[in-house]
């Protein structure tokens, strides 16, 4: 079992390091410098992103695709959505617009699907049409990527999405599906962070194809990979969730062995040990990483004006721990910073127009599935 299907323990939220601009009140847990504003309800979201003309797309865990204005609260739904399966951690999962978006009116998306052999995630996009009476679709849809292989089980599909800053290529990262060695199988795209053309073929010059590597593998060794994101550098950050322990924040690099299942700082669900990150042991330890977990859902690099201290800081929502987590920033080295008790399971954190930041709740286990928005207190 994952734990981002167990029920969620009490935790005390404490800022995580001198970092913490918002200071602690008498208790030691953070004070808040935002005020939280609730905007809508969903029915278990699983992601977020902003049209430019204010409007978001919004994914369920179900299947639908949402186009929601948050100026009057209008849901309409998108139609033209393949059939996700919705078992288990199944989902209708990311979505993202094409870097060219403005002219070609492209939306990528992921969700798991059931196929020859099993299940796995799969990368699809369409284009974006709105008619005058307001029915919007996506036009045109074709899945361009699946991972492979599929295999049986529910969990671990991963389907994050992100843009290199130049806007050429798409990173995309498939989870281990709880199978442990596919991470480490370089013919299998599991348990891998992916570099594809916008077309959905693996990018000519992906540093492991000439030792044998399905040519779309940019790094390996991961586990489950919930978050993905570029910084103002172009350097690529990653979070995923460990085993029993050891959720990570890492610095992804072409070529790349993040060490799953053979290294962690967590130990499987059956209490057996796996050997922790050690220097020279050949594999890449995280920048950040935690035990007791955040079970992190959700990777926002914030680059806004709105809350100008937080600039180079990642945030990153907390299912189990049900937080807002933000991590600083320094190059290639990343901090802890602050964490705080948001009283749900938060998937995914986005970043609005204005800079405010934007949480979707999970909608499972007693969260309700509303979306947050976050402006500052004063």
């Amino acid at each position: 079992m994952d734990r981002a299907l167990i029920t969620a323990l009490p935790l005390i939220l404490i800022a995580c390091s001198a970092d913490n601009a918002t200071g602690q009140n008498s208790s030691g847990v953070a004070d808040k410098p935002f005020k939280t504003s609730v905007i809508a309800d969903f029915d278990s979201p699983w992601a977020m992103t902003f049209l430019p003309d204010g409007r978001a797309l919004i994914t369920e865990k179900a299947g639908e695709m949402i186009l929601f204005d948050p100026k009057n609260g209008t849901k309409i739904p998108v139609a033209g959505i393949p059939k996700a399966d919705s078992a288990g951690q199944g989902a209708l999962m990311d979505v993202v617009l094409s870097p060219g978006f403005a002219r070609d009116r492209k939306v990528y998306f992921s969700f798991s699907e059931a196929g020859p052999g099993g299940k796995g995630v799969a990368l699809a996009t369409g284009t974006f049409n709105q008619a005058s009476d307001g029915t919007t679709k996506l036009d045109g849809v074709k899945t361009i990527f699946r991972a492979t292989p599929y295999v049986d089980g529910n969990g671990h599909y991963s389907g994050r999405i992100a843009f290199s800053p130049d806007g050429k290529y798409l990173f995309f990262t498939n989870g281990e599906r709880q199978k442990f060695d596919p991470a480490q199988d370089p013919k299998a795209t599991l348990g891998k962070v992916l570099r594809l053309n916008l077309d959905g073929t693996p990018a000519a010059g992906n540093p492991l194809a000439a030792k044998g590597f399905h040519p779309a593998v940019w790094s390996y060794g991961h586990r489950n990979l919930l978050g993905i994101a570029f910084d103002k550098d172009g350097r690529l950050w990653e979070q995923e969730m460990g085993p029993k322990g050891g959720d990570e924040v890492n610095l992804i690099k072409p070529g790349l062995n993040y060490g799953y299942p053979k290294v962690s700082n967590g130990d499987h669900y059956d209490g057996k040990p796996i050997p922790d990150h050690s220097a020279g042991d050949g594999f890449e330890a995280p920048k950040v990483w935690w035990t007791p977990v955040i079970s992190p859902a959700g990777l926002l690099y914030y680059s806004g004006d709105l809350f100008p201290q937080w600039k180079n800081s990642l945030f990153i929502g907390g299912l189990s721990s049900q937080s807002l987590v933000r991590v600083k920033l320094d190059g290639e080295n990343a901090a802890k910073a602050d964490q705080w008790d948001m009283g749900a399971r938060i998937r995914e954190v986005e970043q609005g127009p204005d800079g405010a930041l934007w949480l979707l709740e999970d909608g499972g286990q007693g969260s309700q599935g509303r979306l947050l928005k976050l402006t500052p207190a004063s």
